[in-house]
């Protein structure tokens, strides 16, 4: 057997390229994307417009919100940022299930009594709310069962107020597949024609945990991505997991081997905008990650924040760079050629906020190489615009 690598010039952005996927998005590249919270969400929508197959590796790491009641409550991983994935996936053609997807991203209000929540979520179980009613069977029915698995064990005092329904389907699939995430996130996907694969990196109950350079620990992302309190003033020196929200407990956490199948099969991996540490580094700190993504060949492009991030206090792009291939190295060690864990960087120079620049000596010494392109809209600067960006990701592949 020989081990040959084939490449090519590619042109960015490649209409004729793009043309060819849109119209064919069922045959459409595997992009492959360590994320979470919301940040890529309106890019896989339109993602799913080029191609069906893309993949989704989702933190399960949150600590705050409705997520942190769950977790509390089941001691289970965060499910909010695969339920956002997967809704912004959903298939949103005439051909989709729009009535199950109205189901999965309603809250329950915030101002109403305990007991009235409890009332609405018991009709909604029983099918017999409007939103559960206008779903036909047997999809209702399996959306019911979940819902009454999440009931049954429910604790007395569970703050229901503003509580996703989405999240609590899931919640009950969790509960009733042996504490699995995977096959409810597989029924889920079928449920609304999820036009990609979408899982968390993980579906352990572990938190993060970020060491800050005065040597401070910051438990729980809550507290790191400065979302729900103050932003960190003091850099992150390194990000770990722990199996505690609030008191340090180091973990070791493995990738799974479906999860490296999934990598292997990339066609294309992105290390995309969104929180830095909470959402990208997250992904990349169980044990497999880093050698997955060395074993495979296929183009690997980091696209920086193009707009300041609360998490990368301190942080230019040459040290973002850094601290992206030192995370990776944690996994494979210090002797793996930076080319084979990334060769692109991905930016909009004229139009996005990005804190330095990057120099042609560091980026010849990594052999990295630079695409500065248009991924900015007039209307939407500093932002990247979702179709903008899609299309130059998908004239990589």
């Amino acid at each position: 057997m020989v081990d040959v690598r084939v490449t090519r010039t590619a042109r960015v952005p490649d209409p004729l390229r793009v043309q060819r996927y849109h119209k064919a998005p069922e045959l459409g590249p595997k992009l492959l994307f360590f994320s979470g919270g919301s940040a890529l969400n309106g890019i896989s929508r339109r993602l799913q417009h080029y191609t069906h197959n893309s993949i989704h590796l989702v933190t399960p790491f949150d600590s705050g919100g409705s997520s942190a009641k769950l977790r509390k409550a089941f001691g289970m991983p965060a499910i909010g940022d695969l339920r956002s994935r997967l809704m912004a996936l959903a298939d949103d053609s005439i051909l989709g299930h729009p009535e199950v997807c109205r189901l999965f991203t309603y809250r329950l209000p915030e101002e109403a009594e305990p007991d009235a929540l409890r009332a609405t979520l018991d009709t909604l179980a029983r099918g017999q709310h409007p939103l559960t009613g206008d779903i036909s069977n047997p999809m209702r029915r399996l959306i019911c069962n979940q819902l009454g698995f999440f009931l049954e064990a429910m604790p007395d005092d569970f703050d229901l107020r503003g509580a996703s329904i989405g999240n609590l389907i899931l919640a009950g699939g969790y509960l009733n597949n042996h504490q699995q995430l995977d096959p409810i996130t597989f029924l889920f996907s079928k449920l609304v024609h999820v036009r990609g694969t979408v899982r968390a990196i993980i579906d352990q109950d572990y938190h993060l945990a970020a060491t800050l350079t005065d040597g401070c620990q910051v438990l729980g992302q809550h507290r790191i991505t400065g979302k729900e309190v103050a932003p960190l003033v003091t850099p992150i020196a390194r990000l770990e997991l722990s199996a505690d929200r609030d008191t340090y407990e180091p973990v070791t956490a493995k990738l799974h081997k479906r999860n490296q199948r999934l990598i292997a099969s990339a066609e294309l991996i992105c290390y995309p905008p969104g929180s830095f540490y909470s959402s990208l580094l997250a992904n990349l700190l169980p044990h497999g990650v880093g050698r997955a993504i060395h074993a495979n060949r296929c183009p690997k492009v980091f696209i920086p924040n193009s707009s300041p991030d609360p998490e990368q206090a301190g942080m230019d792009l040459e040290r973002q760079i850094t601290t992206l291939l030192d995370t990776l190295h944690r996994d494979i060690g210090e002797t793996c050629p930076t080319r084979e864990l990334l060769d692109f960087v991905l930016i909009d120079s004229e139009r996005g906020d990005y804190p330095g620049q990057l120099s042609p000596d560091f980026l010849a010494e990594l052999g990295v190489t630079l695409i500065d392109t248009r991924l900015i809209g007039e209307n939407d600067a500093p932002l990247y615009d979702p179709d903008l960006l899609v299309t130059a990701l998908l004239s990589l592949v």
